[in-house]
């Protein structure tokens, strides 16, 4: 099979994610000119000289590494990894492994980055290519003019036979090969069935969005297992509503409902970017959420430098960064920007992230008066962001990506008020809903059955009921729901189900907690401490809320950065987090949330001590805080609820025990 083709005749036709794939056999008596062809030919970048003489390297050293190996298995070069806007230099299945090889071409050294990047494309073939999950994965980094080492071939700790990265000179790698070989046996893998595997990723929100704005598909990065529903269905689910819109000249608002960690922000990025160059079809990815806009386009521009810079172009970071803030702004801008220009945008459809956060009337009323000057503004932000776009004199269409239970801060009017917003003022639009927005978290049921019902349109697939956030395990929002509205053994249940693939820890000591999150973590795989923004009293700790965290740095600068999430110095709070992910997270939890067995009790630090909470509403932006901080993590997190200390008032031992003991009740088991 070469340049991936498709199988046998009367088979399922399969096209290969790799420029060039061939059995070894056939491999090592192809001429190097013919296997360059076949890469030039599949290649979508222009070909350098350096890229020639670097695959010309390649194939050679393979060649050589191969030639006692020679029925025995299969080779692909350029095999891609959309997740993360990457190629595999070459994967080598032999017997029972799949050899992920990384070249340096011209290197002497084995550095970090280069050891994380071999490493981060094994684990995305273990972790979301179908056919790799239950087989032998090693990590191969070659430098071609390194000298000769000590050969270190080990099993990772996670036990899921993903070898640690092995560091090989070029003369070595056929002994990388037979010394793996020879550690086990297992049953030959069919080249062309492990080839025709689905890969199923769920990337974080930073990479999706890199991957939807350099062109890639959803379909290319996201699942599209039987369990979960197809992200994609959702996303056509709305543009059909788009182009009935633009075509019958109407108006209409979607809410697209999901529990944490689904994917509606993916499936708002999806549309966004799959009409931001249409001309009369141009869209806008809107979010109040700071932090997420500022990471998002400073990761999106960093991308298109480094992808420009590929292609033998340099951009400045400043010029791409001025084309991404088209693309995604923050909605408090978009709204200003419209309050002194009264003419339509020139957006016809509008991506709301996180519209239950939306300001209600007296929030927004009090920010226009001491803000902007306009002492009798009588408009909700949800009222007025509809208004922007009900100026068009056509069409319009408004996506609402929605979170249940998820509203943090005071002032925020959740999805109810973008209803009253349409029933009120709007009656001409249409409304787009999943059955599940009347449930009791999004706080619209009554509201729903009130409302007239020839408005409202149901449609199920503008839900997204299984969190891939956790690729791991689907159960974990149901999980913290449980513990947070102490369902004992509900959660004891959902416990079972979840930690035989998704661990979850306790403990009284953060060192603890530092050293397995390090221990955990493999590649790039990011991880950082989490806090409530009330957690006040952590400062014996070294945390320390009042300091702020630039989350740009936190979220995306590299292991040697001291500002960065890896260093486990600074912390993040819900507002640094809501709508963002990491791989594993240790959540250190203090005492303005309290377990007693009448419920939880809610305290905030003033002056110099504990207060109770007594507003309902300020009582469920906590709970929420919570929520937020425990369905962060992709992979497992670390819960630390530090033991206090009798001498301090305001850290006394019996603010966190009953805490610790109730989450020790549910089966969670002490680290």
């Amino acid at each position: 099979m070469l340049g991936g083709g498709a199988a046998a005749s009367g088979q399922k036709k399969v096209v290969s994610r790799a420029y060039y794939g061939q059995a070894v056999s056939g491999f090592l008596v192809s001429h190097p000119d013919q296997i360059l062809g076949v890469l030039a030919a599949a290649a979508t970048f222009s070909i350098d000289l350096t890229q020639r003489d670097a695959w010309r390297e390649q194939i050679h050293l393979l060649q050589v590494a191969l030639a006692s190996f020679d029925a025995k298995g299969h080779i692909y070069f350029e095999y891609s990894v959309p997740r993360l806007g990457k190629r595999i230099d070459a994967v080598v299945i032999l017997h029972h492994v799949v050899f992920v090889i990384e070249f340096k071409v011209g290197e002497r050294n084995f550095n970090r980055t280069a050891i994380e990047q071999v490493w981060d494309y094994a684990l995305d073939l273990k972790n979301f290519h179908e056919t790799t999950h239950h087989e032998t994965v090693v990590p191969v980094l070659v430098p071609t003019l390194a000298a000769s080492v000590i050969l270190r071939i080990e099993t990772s700790a996670h036990g899921d036979q993903l070898f640690v990265p092995v560091c090989a000179a070029s003369a070595q790698l056929s002994d990388v090969f037979s010394k793996v070989l020879s550690l086990s046996q297992a049953q030959h893998i069919v080249a062309e069935n492990w080839n025709a595997g689905r890969y199923s990723p769920t990337p974080t929100i930073i990479e999706a969005a890199k991957a939807l704005y350099a062109n890639h598909g959803v379909a290319e990065i996201s699942r599209s297992d039987a369990k979960a529903i197809n992200l994609t269905t959702t996303t056509q689910a709305i543009s059909k509503t788009i182009e009935r819109c633009r075509a019958q000249g109407r108006k209409a608002i979607c809410f697209v409902t999901g529990v944490p960690g689904a994917g509606k922000t993916l499936v708002g990025l999806n549309i966004a970017t799959k009409y931001v160059e249409a001309g009369a079809l141009h869209s806008v990815f809107l979010s109040g959420n700071g932090p997420l806009v500022a990471i998002l386009r400073e990761s999106l521009a960093r991308d298109k430098v480094h992808r420009e810079a590929d292609k033998g172009r340099k951009i400045t970071k400043g010029s791409a960064l001025s084309e991404v803030k088209a693309f995604v702004q923050n909605v408090h801008h978009f709204r200003d920007e419209y309050l002194s220009d009264e003419t339509a945008p020139s957006d016809h459809i509008a991506v709301f992230d996180e519209a239950q956060r939306a300001w209600n009337l007296d929030k927004t009323a009090d920010f226009m008066r001491r803000k902007r000057g306009k002492p009798n503004f009588a408009q909700s932000e949800p009222e007025y962001l509809i208004s922007c776009l009900d100026r068009h004199q056509d069409w319009a269409v408004v996506v609402c990506l929605v979170g249940g239970g998820q509203e943090i801060n005071t002032g925020e009017a959740g999805i109810g008020e973008w209803l009253r917003a349409i029933q009120k003022s709007f009656a001409g639009w249409e409304i787009h809903i999943s059955p599940h927005l009347q449930d009791e978290e999004y706080g619209a049921t009554e509201l729903i059955e009130s409302m007239n019902q020839g408005m409202l349109h149901l449609q199920p697939d503008l839900h997204l009921s299984v969190s891939m956030r956790s690729f791991r395990v689907e159960h974990v929002s149901s999980l913290v729901k449980q513990v947070l509205d102490i369902e004992v053994a509900q959660a004891n249940h959902l416990l079972s189900l979840v930690s035989k693939k998704y661990p979850i820890f306790i403990s009284r000591d953060l060192p603890t907690a530092k050293a397995w999150l390090r221990k955990k973590a493999r590649g790039s795989e990011r991880y950082g401490i989490l806090v409530s923004s009330q957690a006040q009293r952590l400062r014996p700790l070294a945390i320390d809320v009042r300091s702020p965290t630039d989350a740009i740095h936190w979220f995306l600068d590299d292991k040697d950065d001291v500002r960065s999430s890896f260093y486990l110095e600074d912390v993040a709070t819900e507002f640094d987090v809501q709508g963002l992910e990491l791989d594993w997270t240790c959540v250190v939890w203090d005492g303005d949330f309290r377990y007693d067995p009448s419920g939880w009790k809610h305290y905030s630090f003033v002056g110099s001590s504990w207060r109770h909470i007594h507003k309902p509403e300020r009582q469920t932006y906590l709970k929420n805080a919570y929520r937020v901080l425990l369905t962060r993590a992709r992979q497992g997190m670390v819960i630390v609820v530090p033991e206090g200390d009798e001498s301090d008032q305001t850290r006394r031992p019996t603010f966190y025990d009953p805490t610790f003991k109730y989450l020790q009740s549910i089966g969670l088991p002490v680290l």
